[in-house]
């Protein structure tokens, strides 16, 4: 019985193993040519500012709302799709799952457009 798993265990330790290894020995192996470029953080090829550009301050959170409903309504996709691939053997019940689910993210659509959450200013 658990001589089946023997091989996904080994791979997973080699796997662990190798991960572990690349990160204890980069530092001493790597390339050491350090220099202003290099240390400073990188900004779409220009020089970084110490501020924000837009308003001179804070960013707007604006910004970060519209990345999470990105991130939403992408893993939405991400398990519809497995659905459509498999709506004919999952009959009924898996019907039923997916309206549940798409209705559920309506309301959290509708909510966010009530509350201004798609309008871009």
């Amino acid at each position: 019985m658990l001589q089946s798993y023997v091989p996904l265990v080994l791979m997973l330790l080699l796997a662990g193993g190798f991960a572990v290894f690349s990160v204890a020995v980069a530092p001493y192996i790597g390339p050491r040519r350090y220099n202003r470029a290099k240390l400073d953080g990188y900004e779409c090829g220009i020089e970084p500012s110490p501020q924000p550009v837009a308003g001179a301050g804070r960013m707007p959170v604006a910004y970060y709302l519209t990345a999470m409903l990105f991130i939403l309504f992408d893993i939405e996709m991400v398990f519809l799709y497995p659905f459509a691939v498999a709506a004919d053997s999952l009959g009924i019940f898996g019907l039923v799952e997916i309206a549940l689910f798409i209705v559920t993210l309506g309301f959290a659509y509708a909510y966010v457009w009530r509350r201004g959450g798609l309008d871009w200013n």
